[in-house]
């Protein structure tokens, strides 16, 4: 019996690619879209950014040195959120039926520039009752510490946690801790899972 649904949300809820990101680096600082990424692989910032080690002012000026970049704070947030799509992957309507009967969480690996854009941007967010974000948590999927504090914030059993995520290592992340995972595909084919399960 499934009681808590926890979804992931870049490439499952919001749509994002990374290209427009790179460009308006690009735009920022003069490297190429490789050089940038190059620099990026030299450093773990981001997974530093992303666990809440790092500010979000910090990780600007930081970046900026890295990338010998100029800009303001407020002009790289705009290109640094540029990344995501404005149409959802699932519709409201599915959430809405998800969460008449079953409590709704969100676990992503994001950050606070990132997260606060969204939350502002995306109406469908209202439907989650909790948030176990990594920069928050202070811990990444596929960490067992993330998987256990949504656990912890759904309420109950892990095998009754139903969980999808794009990326298969965090759903493989989701079993280890006896959760239900599936790797999303489409929302038809989460709502295909659900129904299964009886959720839906």
């Amino acid at each position: 019996m499934i009681k808590a649904v926890i979804f992931d949300l870049g490439n499952v809820i919001v749509p994002f690619d990374f290209q427009i990101g790179y460009a308006g680096i690009k735009r920022l600082c003069g490297h190429p879209a490789e050089e940038v990424r190059r620099r990026l692989r030299t450093t773990d910032l981001v997974t530093r950014f992303e666990s809440g080690q790092v500010d979000p002012e910090e990780f600007v000026r930081q970046l900026s040195g890295l990338l010998e970049m100029k800009t303001s704070y407020q002009e790289f947030c705009d290109v640094w959120t540029s990344v995501f799509l404005p149409e959802t992957l699932v519709p409201d309507s599915l959430l809405e039926r998800i969460h008449e009967h079953h409590r709704l969480l969100l676990l992503s690996n994001t950050n606070d520039i990132h997260y606060s854009m969204i939350e502002r941007t995306y109406p469908i967010l209202r439907h989650f009752d909790d948030r176990v974000l990594s920069y928050r948590v202070g811990a990444m999927k596929p960490s067992a510490r993330i998987y256990r504090e949504a656990i912890a914030r759904a309420g109950c059993r892990p095998e009754e946690c139903f969980f999808t995520d794009d990326v298969a290592a965090y759903v493989e992340g989701a079993r280890r801790e006896g959760i239900d995972a599936v790797q999303f595909q489409s929302a038809a084919q989460v709502e295909q899972d659900l129904s299964a399960r009886g959720v839906l």
